[in-house]
C-alpha cells in the first residue's frame, strides 16, 4: 500500500492551468498509466461481450452444442476479467484522485506558509476557502476521469472496427456519428466554463463576507448592526444561488445531451441493422450483437461528455490554484549569516540593545506596527542585525531568531499543549513558567483536561483577553533570540496588566525584547522607552524620565489626562 501525500510535492508548472494539470499528471505517471491500462481493458472486455453473445446465439440457432459451450466459457472468462479489471480500475481511480488532490493541498499549504501575511493582502479569505473546499476536488476529478476517458475512446474505436469488419455501413455510421456528437456538445462547454468561473468568484466573496461577519459578530451586536449585515449576506447569498442555477441550467442541457445524442445514434444503428437482418445481409446473432453494441456505446459516449465537463472544471480550478502559487512574498531573504547583536531600524531610528527590555510608544499605533514589521522582516526596510543587513539573512533564519507576536495571530484547533509548544521542545515546567508570566495559569486550570484540552477553531471558547494571554504564553514558550510584542495587554484588565508587566520583565531577563504599547503599567517596567512620532524617534529614556521631559509622550501614554 502506498502512503499519501508524498514527502515532496515538487515544483509545479504554473505557466498556465493546462500546464499545471499536465505537470500533475506527469508527477503520477506510473499509477495514471496503470489506471488507464486497467480502464482500457475493462472497456475492451465489455466491447467484446456483444460479439461473443452474438456467436452464442448463432450456435443456438445452428443447434451446435459444442460451439455454444465454447462461447459460454469465453463469456464467463470475459465476465471474470471484467470484474477484476473493474475493481483495479476503481482502486487506481481513487488513488489518482487522492494523489492529485493531496499534492495540490501540499502545494497550496506550503505556499500559504511561505507567503505568511502576504496572502490575506493579495487574496480574500473566501477565495482561499473556495480553493480548499472545491477546486482541489475538481483537480482530483480531472485526473480520475482520464482513466475512463482514454479507455472509452479505445472502446469506441474497437467497436467501430468490429462493426466495419462485419458491416461497412454500420461501422462508418458509428465512426462518423461519435465525433458529430462530440461536436454537438462542444458549444455547451464554453458557457459552462464561464458560468462556473462566475459562480466560484461570487462564492468566494460570500465566504469572505461570512468570515468577516463571524469575526466581528460581537462588535456588530454591540452597535446593533447584526441585522444589517445579515441582510447583506442574505442578498449576496441569493446572487450565489442565481449563479448556481445558471450553471445548473447549462449542466442540465449537457446531461440531457448525454442521453439524447447516444440514444439517437443507437436508434439509427439498430434500425439500419434490423433492415440488414430482414434483407438477409447479416444473421440474427449479429443483429443482436449490433443492438448490444449500440446500447453499450451509451457508456463510453457519456463518459466522453463527463470527461469534457470534469476537465473543464479542473481547468477552472487549476487557474485558481496557480493564482495562489504565483504570488510572491512581499519580502525575501538572502544567504548571509549574522552573529546577532544590535537590531536597528534606520528609518525610524529605533535601536534594540541585546538583552534589554525595550518599549516603543507611538503617537500613531500604526507607526509602532510598521516598526515591528520592519524589524521582524515582514515589510521591506533598512534594518541591520549586528553587522549585517537583515535582508541578507535567509528568511527561515530570521523567522527562527526574531518573533513578532501581534493580536492578529490565531489559536489553532488541537491540544492546548501542542498549541503553546509549537516547536515541540518545551518541558511542562517551561510551559508552566510561560503561563505564569502571561497570567494564563487560571485559564488552563479551569479546563477539565488542562494542557491536554482540545482547542476549538480559532480558540473561540476563550474570551478576547484569554486568547491574548494564551498567545503571549505561546510566544514566551518559543523563547526566541528577539521577541517583539505588539500591544500584548490591550484586552486584559489593569490588575492583570500590572502582573503581566512585572512577570514579563523577569521572564525575558537577559533576552532582547521589544514591546509596542502605550500602557503606562507596561512602560514603567521597561528598561528603555522610545517615543515615536510621525514614524521617527522623538525621545528616549525611562518611562518616568519621559513623563517629565516630553509633554508629547506624556499626552500619548496618559491619553491627555492630568
Amino acid at each position: 500500500m502506498r502512503s499519501l501525500p508524498e514527502a515532496d510535492p515538487g515544483v509545479p508548472d504554473i505557466r498556465s492551468p493546462l500546464r499545471f494539470l499536465w505537470w500533475n499528471a506527469r508527477r503520477q505517471a506510473v499509477p495514471l498509466l496503470a489506471g488507464i491500462g486497467y480502464a482500457s481493458l475493462w472497456w475492451l472486455v465489455q466491447a467484446l461481450m456483444p460479439a461473443v453473445l452474438g456467436k452464442g446465439i448463432e450456435a443456438v440457432t445452428a443447434k451446435n452444442t459444442g460451439s455454444l459451450l465454447v462461447w459460454s466459457a469465453i463469456l464467463l472468462g470475459l465476465g471474470l476479467l471484467q470484474a477484476f479489471t473493474g475493481i483495479m480500475r476503481h482502486r487506481m481511480a481513487v488513488f489518482n484522485w487522492l494523489a492529485a488532490a493531496y499534492r495540490t493541498v501540499q502545494l497550496t499549504s506550503r505556499q500559504a506558509a511561505r507567503l505568511g501575511a502576504t496572502l490575506p493582502k493579495r487574496l480574500s479569505t473566501g477565495e482561499v476557502v473556495s480553493v480548499g473546499n472545491s477546486d482541489i476536488a475538481h483537480i482530483g476529478s480531472s485526473m480520475d476521469i482520464l482513466l475512463r476517458g482514454v479507455g472509452s475512446i479505445l472502446a469506441i474505436v474497437t467497436v467501430t472496427v468490429i462493426l466495419i469488419s462485419t458491416s461497412l455501413p454500420l461501422g462508418l455510421l458509428v465512426l462518423f456519428g461519435v465525433p458529430l456528437m462530440a461536436v454537438a456538445v462542444g458549444p455547451l462547454l464554453r458557457p459552462l466554463h464561464r458560468r462556473q468561473q462566475a459562480q466560484r468568484e461570487l462564492s468566494g466573496e460570500l465566504s469572505t463576507r461570512a468570515a468577516d461577519i463571524v469575526a466581528g459578530l460581537r462588535v456588530l451586536r454591540g452597535i446593533g448592526g447584526e441585522q444589517v449585515f445579515a441582510a447583506r449576506y442574505r442578498a449576496e447569498s441569493q446572487r450565489v444561488r442565481h449563479a448556481g442555477v445558471r450553471v445548473a441550467g447549462v449542466e442540465s442541457v449537457l446531461e440531457g445531451a448525454q442521453v439524447v445524442l447516444p440514444g439517437l445514434l443507437i436508434a439509427i444503428v439498430t434500425g439500419v441493422g434490423a433492415s440488414f437482418a430482414v434483407a438477409g445481409d447479416i444473421p440474427t446473432g449479429q443483429l443482436v450483437a449490433f443492438y448490444l453494441y449500440a446500447v453499450f456505446l451509451i457508456g463510453p459516449m457519456r463518459t466522453l461528455t463527463e470527461a469534457a465537463d470534469k476537465l473543464t472544471k479542473g481547468h477552472v480550478a487549476a487557474g485558481r490554484v496557480i493564482r495562489i502559487l504565483s504570488i510572491e512574498p512581499e519580502v525575501g531573504g538572502g544567504s548571509g549569516t549574522s552573529e546577532g547583536g544590535v537590531l536597528r531600524d534606520s528609518y525610524s531610528g529605533v535601536t534594540l540593545q541585546p538583552g534589554t527590555l525595550t518599549a516603543v510608544a507611538a503617537a500613531d499605533p500604526d507607526d509602532a506596527i510598521a516598526i515591528a514589521d520592519r524589524l521582524g522582516r515582514y515589510a521591506e526596510g533598512d534594518v541591520t542585525f549586528g553587522a549585517v543587513e537583515l535582508r541578507t539573512l535567509p528568511l527561515e533564519q530570521v523567522r527562527s531568531r526574531i518573533l513578532v507576536a501581534d493580536n492578529g495571530a490565531r489559536l489553532f484547533n488541537g491540544r492546548l499543549r501542542d498549541e503553546l509548544d509549537v516547536r515541540g521542545a518545551a518541558t511542562d515546567a517551561q510551559i508552566s513558567e510561560a503561563l505564569d508570566a502571561a497570567c494564563a495559569t487560571d485559564i488552563v486550570e479551569a479546563l477539565p483536561d488542562g494542557l491536554d484540552a482540545q482547542v476549538a477553531e480559532a480558540g473561540r471558547e476563550f474570551s478576547g483577553g484569554q486568547q491574548q494571554r494564551l498567545r503571549l504564553a505561546r510566544a514566551l514558550v518559543t523563547d526566541p533570540e528577539v521577541l517583539i510584542l505588539v500591544e500584548p495587554t490591550s484586552a486584559v484588565d489593569a490588575h492583570s496588566e500590572a502582573r503581566i508587566a512585572e512577570r514579563l520583565a523577569k521572564a525575558r531577563s537577559g533576552r532582547t525584547t521589544l514591546i509596542c504599547t502605550t500602557s503606562p503599567l507596561v512602560l514603567d517596567r521597561a528598561e528603555h522607552v522610545i517615543y515615536v512620532e510621525n514614524g521617527r524617534v522623538l525621545a528616549e529614556g525611562t518611562h518616568r524620565q519621559l513623563l517629565d521631559g516630553s509633554p508629547a509622550y506624556a499626552a500619548t501614554v496618559t491619553r491627555g489626562e492630568d
